[in-house]
């Protein structure tokens, strides 16, 4: 069957169709919601409310652009309102004025660890750093889906690369001491 005609279906109820988007879409969802969560179980939390609102907006999909690409946007606000509605995402409102690029080697980083270290981010700045860096949304963009400015934006994904860079650095000390013996 069509991916329209899946929608199709989708916008009259159909459970079955339903059934179908998510069995499509759930492993790339999930891992965005991965990516914007503390751990697994958040996670998985945050993959049901977003299928939950999917199939609730499901009406409002035009067939106009990536229907991946609708459903990707309606996850990340999901997971960003409930944030908001756990007062979670309390977001560094101080500017810092020069944003300085961090230069790290991550040629000798294994992914798994460096996704782990960005799970372990404050909420407020790995919300910024994977929409910025991950997910290549605008500064400009970010500050009106999280309702701050621009100037925020920019602090807190600084704040965020400072201490990814300070727990690799740590890290690095660690691998080249047990690379010693």
């Amino acid at each position: 069957m069509s991916l329209d005609k899946l929608i199709q279906q989708c916008k009259q109820n159909d459970i079955d169709a339903q059934a179908e988007i998510y069995q499509l879409y759930a492993s790339k969802l999930f891992a965005l919601c991965l990516k914007y969560s503390k751990n697994y179980q958040e996670a998985q939390d945050n993959l049901q409310n977003s299928f939950l609102n999917i199939f609730n907006k499901i009406g409002q999909y035009s067939f106009k652009g990536s229907f991946e690409g609708w459903i990707k946007r309606l996850t990340i606000n999901t997971v960003l309102q409930t944030y908001r509605e756990k007062n979670i995402l309390n977001l560094v409102t101080e500017v810092i004025p020069d944003v300085e690029e961090v230069e790290v080697d991550d040629e000798q980083i294994p992914l798994d660890y460096l996704l782990k270290l960005i799970q372990e981010l404050p909420n407020k700045y790995r919300m910024v750093f994977n929409m910025y860096v991950l997910d290549d949304y605008s500064h400009r963009e970010i500050a009106e889906m999280l309702n701050i400015s621009e100037g925020t934006s920019k602090s807190n994904l600084h704040r965020a690369r400072m201490i990814l860079k300070e727990k690799l650095q740590n890290a690095s000390v660690v691998i080249k001491k047990n690379e010693a013996y």
